[in-house]
């Protein structure tokens, strides 16, 4: 870790640095500590061991590149980070760390948020339950956790039942608003059906995220499978496009 840090410090020393390294910003670094979060999450997914190693390195220096920035300034460093997140993690884990009781991982997430929110209400934070939720998260992650808050005040519904019926009532929305043809209107009730689709999936306790991620390479997958028929001179019509797609999920489906 020392090693890390004296690269970080050389890289953006103004004598002899890095040119690339010592124009960089917190705004400008940010998108690339995006990217290295989603690539440590698809080294997740693929079960890829070793690009796990090395993409939570490249996080790693992400978090290192923020800090040395920060340490320019004065306002703080590494270790104040690494001591800031020790100090959490002793205080939000009062059943490890302290003499409270905690039965299971449910009953320890409830008290981590009122935990959270005590510690808010310290600092003078905004008081509004979804005020804190990051507007850079990836939307469908926002949406899922903007129903999560609201649920704790009782602003949900009791089951998937209700979750359900309200999809349908947002499509019926959106196929009025095709009618219309208004675009900004039909932008707006598509946009419902996608919320309403997150709240669906968060009542049928299903991660929407992973889940449309995986859709996502399924269709990739089927996709190529199409691509390889056409190329081989099996057909190119939608009709047969339509078989090698159906061809494809039912090999999926077999195991194939």
């Amino acid at each position: 870790m020392k090693e890390l840090l004296e690269i970080m410090a050389r890289l953006r020393d103004p004598a002899g640095g890095c040119p690339w390294d010592l124009q960089q910003t917190f705004t400008s670094v940010a998108p690339y500590t995006l990217e290295e979060a989603y690539e440590v999450a698809d080294a997740i997914e693929r079960g890829d061991l070793p690009a796990l190693e090395e993409e939570l390195g490249d996080l790693l220096l992400q978090v290192v590149f923020h800090a040395q920035m920060a340490s320019e300034q004065g306002a703080f460093d590494f270790e104040r980070v690494a001591q800031g997140i020790s100090s959490k993690m002793r205080r939000r884990h009062p059943h490890v760390f302290g003499d409270e009781t905690i039965t299971d991982a449910a009953a320890q997430s409830l008290r981590w948020e009122e935990l959270k929110a005590a510690e808010k209400a310290a600092r003078g934070a905004p008081r509004g339950l979804l005020q804190d939720v990051p507007l850079a998260l990836p939307a469908l992650t926002r949406a899922i956790k903007l129903g999560r808050r609201a649920a704790r005040i009782g602003f949900d519904w009791p089951d998937a039942v209700g979750a359900r019926a309200k999809v349908d009532e947002e499509l019926a929305e959106l196929d009025e608003a095709i009618g219309t043809g208004e675009q900004t209107r039909i932008r707006e009730e598509l946009g419902d059906v996608l919320l309403a689709l997150s709240n669906l999936a968060r009542k049928l306790d299903v991660d929407a995220e992973a889940e449309l991620r995986a859709a996502n390479g399924r269709f990739a997958s089927r996709f190529g499978h199409v691509e390889q028929q056409v190329a081989a001179g099996r057909g190119g019509s939608v009709d047969d496009m339509e078989r090698f797609w159906q061809e494809a999920k039912q090999a999926e489906r077999n195991g194939d």
